[in-house]
């Protein structure tokens, strides 16, 4: 069998263990007779599935009692406009930009509403978190919304930004799962599970009952309201089966690694052996300052457009997979998520080090 390294920013690897176990059960499903894909998620087959996926993501992320766990189809795009719509009071929402996809979210949510951006590190080509610890939040906000790993521009947050008692929302796809996070800081976490977690196709929002309105507004499209998702058990409509199924897989191999303390030394050690190579190399560099540096997502360059692409070229030809970097940043990117194993890692760090010392 020959699998590839693949360093895509989604869809992404999954773990191998996994694969082999969805693979083993793909054409009868625990004696069902049936495929998962093909059953009915009224089911009591099924139903057992989305409710073990349930209860093992509660446990891994300690989420609390007083937040709810739905599964939504469309992924994190969906939500850019599932919050504005659901949150929505005093038609006032404060965004902090530091990347692509929270400034996709911020002109998303300036159809419902007044966006005030109150923090941005575009100055920069998104580089780097702003300050976030005394800023200039509307008394009037809904809530004040984050992108808390840029999957583009390879930034994560160390500290969460001072709402001043807004609340606060996080996209967290490209670091879902990846380490311990406290729900208790947070009104809604979401995040696209096709990076960390599973196929393509699906979200999980973990939102705080007290924010789950029926009162929202009349023209806000049914399936678009968080009400209906939760009263229904993510199940309104046909959910997104195969998806939820597989994410119950994923939940259930990070709980033998350890859960997620166990999984986030795992990505801190895997990161190290990558940044530390940039950080002594003469022919690569990481465009991201330091102590804003992702674990996730690691975009490099050699400073000239040619080399990059020459470099892009070579790698592909050795068997690594997906290392083009954004046009929006150029050069190269490793996604280093959960299931890309150290062993992706050392051998894209071997093949750098041979790479430099032949072409430099």
């Amino acid at each position: 069998m020959a699998r590839v390294f693949n360093f895509s920013a989604g869809p992404a690897m999954m773990p191998l263990p996994v694969l082999e176990e969805i693979q083993a059960e793909l054409l009868d499903y625990k004696g069902s007779g049936m495929s998962v894909m093909e059953m009915s998620h009224r089911s009591k087959v099924y139903s057992q599935i989305i409710e073990e996926a349930e209860a093992d993501i509660r446990d891994l992320m300690k989420i609390p009692d007083n937040y709810k766990v739905l599964f939504i189809q469309g992924g994190a795009t969906l939500q850019f406009a599932m919050i504005p719509m659901n949150l929505c009071k005093n038609g006032v929402f404060d965004y902090i930009v530091t990347g692509a996809w929270s400034k996709k979210a911020a002109s998303e949510a300036k159809k419902y509403g007044k966006v005030n951006v109150i923090a941005s590190s575009e100055d920069r080509n998104y580089s780097y978190i702003p300050d976030v610890s005394d800023l200039p939040i509307d008394d009037n906000a809904d809530y004040v919304y984050i992108c808390e790993n840029e999957t583009i521009h390879g930034t994560t947050y160390k500290e969460l930004p001072n709402t001043k008692g807004k609340i606060l929302v996080s996209d967290q796809s490209s670091m879902f799962l990846s380490k311990p996070v406290d729900v208790s800081k947070y009104g809604i976490i979401y995040g696209g599970v096709q990076k960390n977690v599973g196929p393509a196709g699906l979200a999980i929002v973990i939102i705080r009952e007290d924010l789950i309105r029926e009162d929202v507004d009349p023209k806000v499209p049914t399936y678009m309201r968080y009400s209906i998702h939760a009263e229904n058990g993510s199940m309104y409509n046909t959910p997104n089966c195969w998806a939820i199924y597989c994410c119950g897989k994923v939940f259930k191999y990070l709980k033998k690694l350890g859960g997620l303390e166990g999984m986030n030394k795992i990505n801190e050690e895997k990161a190290a052996i990558l940044y530390d190579f940039l950080d002594n190399s003469k022919m690569f560099k990481g465009t991201v300052d330091k102590e804003f540096r992702s674990l996730m997502n690691v975009p490099f360059v050699t400073g000239d457009a040619d080399k990059d692409a020459a470099v892009v070229a070579a790698t592909k030809a050795a068997g690594f997979d997906n290392l083009k970097g954004h046009r929006s940043v150029g050069g190269l990117r490793a996604s280093i998520y959960n299931a890309m194993p150290r062993e992706g890692v050392v051998a894209l760090v071997d093949f750098l080090k041979k790479y430099e010392e032949e072409n430099s």
